[in-house]
C-alpha cells in the first residue's frame, strides 16, 4: 500500500491509496479521499477481505505516519496481517505499488481534470479496471 498526491481543479488537495498485489502484480483498490488517517488502510482492507476470501499474511507499507498507527497496528492484530515496513528512504522496497503509483500518474492523473473528489473516484476507479490497461507485469 502507498499514497499519491493530487489535486482537484480547484486546487484542493487529496490523496490517493493504492494497494497493489505484489503476486499478481494487479491493483486490488485505489481509494481517492481528502485526507487519510491511520485507520484508511484497514478500512480499505477489510472491504478486500470480503472480495478475496481472507487477509493475506503481509501487506508491505512505507514508514510514513499514515501507516505508523496504532489504529492500523490494530487492524493488522486482529487479523493476524504482518505489517512489513520498508526503510526509510528506500522506495526499491516496495518496487510494485511505486510502479503502479508512477503508471496511476502518467495515465491517470496527469490527463485528468477532476472536478470533485467524487468525480476522482469514478475516474480512477474506471482507469484501474480499464480491461484495455496492461498490469504491472507488462511494463
Amino acid at each position: 500500500m502507498d499514497f499519491v498526491s493530487d489535486a482537484l481543479f480547484n486546487g484542493k488537495r487529496f490523496r490517493a491509496l493504492t494497494v497493489v498485489d505484489a503476486y499478481t502484480c494487479e491493483c486490488l483498490a485505489i481509494r481517492v479521499d481528502q485526507g487519510h488517517q491511520g485507520r484508511a488502510g484497514g478500512r480499505c482492507d477489510d472491504r478486500l477481505l470480503f472480495q478475496r476470501g481472507g487477509p493475506p499474511g503481509k501487506i508491505r507499507v512505507d514508514n510514513g505516519p499514515e501507516f505508523i498507527s496504532r489504529a492500523l497496528d490494530h487492524w493488522a492484530y486482529i487479523n493476524r496481517v504482518t505489517l512489513d515496513v520498508s526503510r526509510s528512504g528506500k522506495p526499491t522496497d516496495n518496487v510494485f505499488v511505486e510502479s503502479f503509483n508512477g503508471r496511476l500518474r502518467d495515465e491517470c492523473l496527469n490527463t485528468h481534470w477532476f472536478l470533485s473528489l467524487d468525480d476522482a473516484r469514478i475516474k480512477t476507479e474506471a482507469w484501474r479496471t480499464d480491461p484495455t490497461r496492461a498490469d504491472l507485469t507488462h511494463t
